[in-house]
């Protein structure tokens, strides 16, 4: 297997592990909201992985970069500090910050991430473009959060893999993308009454089941 240093601590990993999941492993946290390890292509969508190789001249995603002997990596530099706290305020320009009310409280990616790189999750002078629709109530089952959702793509990729067909697809473009469903006849095939993955795996609470959603509120 594959040795080499991560803020000078000597780890080593499986071939064909990506840097990420090889940190994370490592108990080296690196902030992360569109990685999943059975993912074949990871798409590096958040821009939260950054770190620094040496011999490469600028900082890469390490989701996408797969472990190699004798690698000497950096996660805490200046560089990789400020493109992670850029990305995260970018996020939380576009994101609704109601915690007490959300069902990811406490266990909010966003929440650790901000915690992690000291950004507070109302930042002073931090222009907001929030989306008109709260809630999207057209899934059967699903509540959706537009202005909770980070567009991480998680919960299109585990509908997918487990399902073989995804309920759950990405709708129209720039600051206008949603997560959509196909509509009620389109996703009557998906046990998705039962089925509770897309909800668990949203790192940020924008997908309720409408029943739990109940629950939360009482």
């Amino acid at each position: 297997m594959p040795k080499f240093l991560v803020d000078n601590k000597k780890i080593e990993a499986k071939k064909g592990t990506t840097l990420l999941q090889a940190c994370l492993d490592n108990d080296i946290y690196i902030p992360n909201l569109c990685f999943i390890e059975s993912m074949d292509d990871p798409s590096a969508s958040c821009r939260m992985c950054f770190v620094e190789i040496e011999g490469k001249e600028k900082p890469v995603t390490s989701c996408t970069v797969l472990v190699g002997e004798d690698m000497v990596v950096k996660t805490d530099t200046l560089a990789v500090r400020q493109l992670q706290q850029t990305a995260l305020r970018f996020l939380l320009s576009v994101h609704h910050v109601d915690c007490k009310n959300c069902q990811a409280n406490k266990k909010c990616e966003l929440q650790r991430m901000a915690k992690f790189l000291e950004v507070g999750l109302k930042p002073k002078h931090l222009e907001r473009y929030l989306k008109e629709t709260e809630i999207d109530h057209d899934h059967p089952f699903l509540d959706y959060y537009p202005n909770r959702c980070v567009l991480c793509g998680k919960c299109v990729h585990i509908c997918r893999k487990q399902h073989g067909q995804s309920g759950l697809t990405f709708a129209k473009r720039g600051f206008d993308t949603v997560i959509s469903s196909y509509g009620e006849k389109d996703v009557s095939s998906l046990p998705c009454e039962k089925c509770v993955y897309c909800v668990e795996i949203c790192p940020v609470g924008a997908l309720i089941l409408k029943e739990s959603k109940e629950e939360f509120q009482k």
